[in-house]
């Protein structure tokens, strides 16, 4: 894989489509609280022909500057419940473990239709559960083990199918623990730093990492995501959630679509 890496041109295009591909991930991450991955991991696979394992490490290692920019952004405006996020980030690194352990045992494509799914209930749920603002995370035992519970089943989402904890953590916080969509945001945002800094550390040392790339997209991201921020401060809640749900949904139909392209792969033993 190295040697991919090291014949991959590094033309004024690969670092033009690097720099277009942050700006995007950027706006939608601060926009929406989601890491951006959704849309980094496709682009760079589309523009810049790379495979699914060196996107997704590549994507990973760009988020981590994304979203410490986005964190500052949501906490100036005193959005970011940090003990809420601590107690999430416990859960998703134990919950990636189990993710990638469990990853050899199941059946991918009965992961991604559960997942799609699950999200169905969510988009319907923003429509019901329409968050107000200045409504903070109630923590007590009860909500602390839930958040370590949804830190553990995002963990889990992510070494199984690779998405971002946004787009599980976002809508969870709103509504079960009762969180207004920016404090949702920010949090969800606070919690993916040391997750996908974990993450970036084990995949720099397997080589599936392209730090330009990482780079490139990082530092574009970061002119934009406080950009993304800053929208959503304005939309009312009742808009932030249908402009989410419809994040939801193109994110739910590129997994289907995945998951049908992957229906009819015929099976190893006979290709």
């Amino acid at each position: 894989m190295s040697d991919l890496r090291a014949e991959r041109p590094r033309s004024a295009r690969f670092i033009l489509s690097c720099v277009g591909i942050g700006l995007a991930a950027g706006l939608l991450s601060g926009l929406f609280g989601v890491g951006g991955g959704t849309v980094i991991v496709p682009l760079l696979v589309l523009l810049l022909a790379f495979d699914q394992r060196l996107a997704a490490g590549t994507s990973l290692a760009a988020i981590v500057p994304t979203a410490t920019v986005g964190v500052i952004s949501y906490a100036v405006h005193g959005s970011v419940d940090w003990l809420a996020a601590i107690l999430l980030a416990v859960g998703a690194v134990g919950g990636a473990q189990i993710g990638t352990w469990l990853l050899a045992r199941l059946s991918q494509n009965v992961l991604r239709w559960g997942f799609i799914g699950f999200l169905a209930i969510v988009v319907v749920m923003l429509f019901v559960v329409v968050p107000e603002r200045g409504d903070d995370i109630a923590l007590a035992w009860w909500s602390g083990a839930g958040l370590l519970v949804l830190g553990v089943f995002t963990g889990i989402m992510a070494g199984l199918l690779g998405v971002g904890g946004g787009i599980i953590v976002v809508p969870a916080l709103m509504i079960l623990f009762g969180a207004d969509d920016l404090v949702a945001k920010g949090t969800s945002l606070l919690m993916m730093i040391p997750t996908a800094l974990s993450g970036t550390i084990g995949n720099i040392r397997r080589g599936n990492v392209d730090l330009l790339a990482a780079a490139c997209i990082g530092v574009a991201a970061c002119t934009t995501t406080a950009l993304g921020a800053w929208i959503a401060t304005l939309l009312t809640p009742l808009a932030a959630n249908i402009l989410f749900a419809a994040f939801i949904i193109f994110i739910a139909a590129q997994m289907a679509v995945r998951a049908v392209r992957a229906n009819r792969k015929p099976p190893a033993s006979d290709r």
